[in-house]
C-alpha cells in the first residue's frame, strides 16, 4: 500500500528517492550538506545512525517542515568503514578487499512529523557476501564509473555490481539505500 503523503527526503540520493517513491505518493527532495564525520572512537555500528539523526536535526534547524526522511548508510568490512572512495584506485582497492568476504552493511533512518513531533530512529544491518573477484572483473567495474558515489565502491543495484553478491542476508533495499519496510513502518507510525 502506498502512502498517500508528501514526504520531504531531505537526501540529494537517487536510489533512495527512487525506493522512497515506492511506498509514497509524493516526494519533495532537499539536499543538505551536513557534515559527514565522525568520532574515530565511536563504535562503527553506530555512525550510520549517528549521521542519519545529525541530518535530521540539520533538516530541522533549517526549518523544513511535513513529515521528513533522513538516511546514512555504511559498509563495515573487518571492523573498519569503507566510505565512498575518493577515486579509482580506491574503488579498486575496497573491491579487492571485498572480495569472497561477508561485510555488513547498516543503514540508519530518522523519519519525524512535524506536526505532531512523534519522531522514529532506527537502523538496518544486511550481510552482504561477495564472490571471488579477479582484477578483471574488478577493472571493468571501476571503468564504469558507478563505483565512485556508493559506499564499499559497488551498487547491487548496478547490472554488474550485483553478479558479483554471492548472498545477501537481510533487507535488499538496505543495501541499495533504504530499508524499505522499516521506513514504511516508521512513516505509518508518525503519520498517525
Amino acid at each position: 500500500m502506498v502512502i498517500d503523503l508528501k514526504i520531504v527526503l531531505a537526501s540529494g540520493s537517487p536510489r533512495r528517492k527512487f525506493l522512497l517513491g515506492q511506498i509514497v505518493r509524493e516526494i519533495e527532495v532537499v539536499s543538505l550538506d551536513t557534515d559527514e564525520s565522525f568520532p574515530l572512537e565511536m563504535h562503527q555500528n553506530d555512525v550510520a545512525l549517528m549521521l542519519a539523526k545529525r541530518k535530521m536535526d540539520d533538516a530541522i534547524s533549517r526549518g523544513i517542515e511535513g513529515i521528513i526522511v533522513t538516511a546514512d548508510t555504511i559498509v563495515l568490512l573487518d571492523g573498519e568503514i569503507l566510505g565512498k572512495p575518493a577515486d579509482s584506485f580506491e574503488a579498486k582497492s575496497m573491491l579487492r578487499r571485498l572480495s569472497g568476504k561477508t561485510h555488513t552493511v547498516i543503514t540508519g533512518f530518522s523519519v519525524l512529523n512535524t506536526k505532531n513531533k512523534k519522531r522514529i530512529d532506527s537502523f538496518s544491518e544486511t550481510k552482504v557476501t561477495f564472490t571471488n573477484l579477479t582484477e578483471d572483473e574488478i577493472a571493468g567495474y571501476v571503468a564504469t564509473g558507478s563505483s565512485l558515489d556508493k559506499a564499499g565502491g559497488y551498487g547491487v543495484q548496478d547490472g554488474y555490481g550485483s553478479i558479483f553478491m554471492e548472498r545477501i542476508d537481510g533487507c535488499y533495499y538496505n543495501v541499495m539505500g533504504l530499508p524499505t519496510n522499516s521506513v514504511y513502518e516508521a512513516l505509518k507510525t508518525v503519520a498517525s
